[in-house]
């Protein structure tokens, strides 16, 4: 893979960090930035969106027919990687345009296409993803949220749980039960609802870092038009797969380059802080786990470089994207941990403390990864995975 880039390339680059430069606030991720909070936050993330969306950098890589840039995947990752440089947030549309934009691209029809893809690039209509049930997280399978054909509508029954942004969200991409009597991944249909349909209810769900990202929904005889349906009747689980091979398979290059900073990150502060007496980075312990991160995102970098390989080649994401994502969540957890062993005694405060060490992001970011290896898929079903559709090995039940 030849790693070096064109003079074309180089120049987008440069437009990328003049965008950057001339619309991220001044001072925009040096320690010590106050970060807008709450609704301040939210219009923030909004009105960032849209000026991603006028600039052409909301689905770069997208078909100029569906309203995309039609642009290279190294576009895309140079892109990704100076996005990441400069600390700049995510879209607010993420689930749009990671998940149900690429999905309805592969399986909607002709009208669906042109009904929601361009509303999605635009931020103007946001998606929530409803796939997890309080009994169906991990094995999805088994979710038993209903849906009832009557004459062209779906009337809808169940629960779902760990909806992220369901709060503010206009759209959700179901998977729903709509054939009981056969085997479970055969009776499943993938929906496209309007979450301002009657009968829907969202209900937050508070973490532990106090924010409340997540939520439950619960869906009382929500009729959704047969024209929402995504792919056939009952096919439902192929579409699902093709939703979480582009949620596993395509974040983690852009994973790895923030992961890197942030492991600078790490070793500035270890530099700083006193172990013993003595430097952090003096300790022979601590020393010996900063090299282990750093192991660990060159091996998270290469796995990246090996997926990105087979994108640039016109393959898409496949089971190995589950690598990736074991890579990235556990790793991440373990920085963060390494973090509060650096920090010491201080990690017990946090953001609202006048002594917190760099004004306590380590101890929220800590808290917010205990949810990497759950979302997205849970390590022990990522494995399971790999374990049988990447190395071929046998089931042992």
């Amino acid at each position: 893979m030849d790693l070096s880039f064109t003079e074309e390339e180089e120049r987008f680059r440069q437009r990328v960090r003049k965008f950057m430069r001339d619309n991220l606030p001044d001072g925009w991720g040096a320690p010590g930035y106050k970060q807008p909070s709450g609704e301040a936050a939210m219009e923030f993330q909004r009105e960032w969106t849209r000026r991603l969306h006028r600039a052409g950098f909301l689905g770069m890589a997208w078909p100029k027919e569906y309203g995309g840039q039609g642009a290279s995947q190294i576009e895309l990752a140079i892109f990704n990687e100076e996005a990441a440089r400069f600390r700049a947030p995510s879209p607010i549309n993420g689930v749009g345009l990671i998940l149900a934009g690429p999905t309805i691209m592969v399986h909607g029809t002709d009208e669906q296409k042109k009904r929601y893809l361009p509303k999605i690039l635009s931020g103007e209509e946001l998606w929530c993803q409803g796939f997890s049930e309080p009994n169906a997280g991990s094995d999805l399978g088994s979710l038993r949220t209903r849906a009832e054909l009557a004459g062209d509508e779906f009337v809808v029954n169940g629960q779902k749980v760990w909806t992220t942004q369901a709060h503010i969200a206009d759209w959700c991409i179901l998977m729903v039960r709509t054939d009981p009597d056969v085997p479970k991944h055969r009776g499943i249909s993938y929906l496209l609802v309007d979450m301002k349909s009657p009968g829907v209810t969202v209900r937050p769900l508070r973490q532990m870092t106090g924010g409340h990202e997540f939520n439950e929904m619960f869906f009382e005889n929500v009729r959704v038009p047969r024209t929402n349906l995504l792919g056939e009747l009952n096919a439902g689980w192929r579409v699902g797969m093709t939703t979480l091979m582009n949620e596993r398979g395509t974040s983690a290059f852009s994973v790895w380059l923030r992961y890197r900073i942030t492991f600078e990150e790490l070793v500035e502060m270890a530099r700083k802080l006193l172990c013993r007496g003595k430097p952090a980075t003096l300790d022979p312990v601590i020393r010996q786990q900063l090299a282990q991160v750093y192991i660990d995102l060159e091996a998270l970098r290469y796995v990246s470089y090996r997926t990105f390989s087979q994108i640039l080649k016109g393959g898409t994401p496949g089971p190995e994207g589950s690598i990736s994502k074991i890579l990235w969540s556990e790793l991440n957890q373990r920085m963060n941990e390494l973090a509060m062993a650096v920090e010491g005694p201080s990690s017990q405060l946090m953001r609202d403390s006048p002594y917190a060490i760099a004004d306590g992001v380590w101890q929220f970011t800590f808290l917010r990864s205990r949810a990497n290896t759950i979302e997205a898929g849970t390590s022990e079903i990522q494995r399971n995975i790999i374990a049988q559709r990447v190395l071929g090995l046998p089931r042992s039940y």
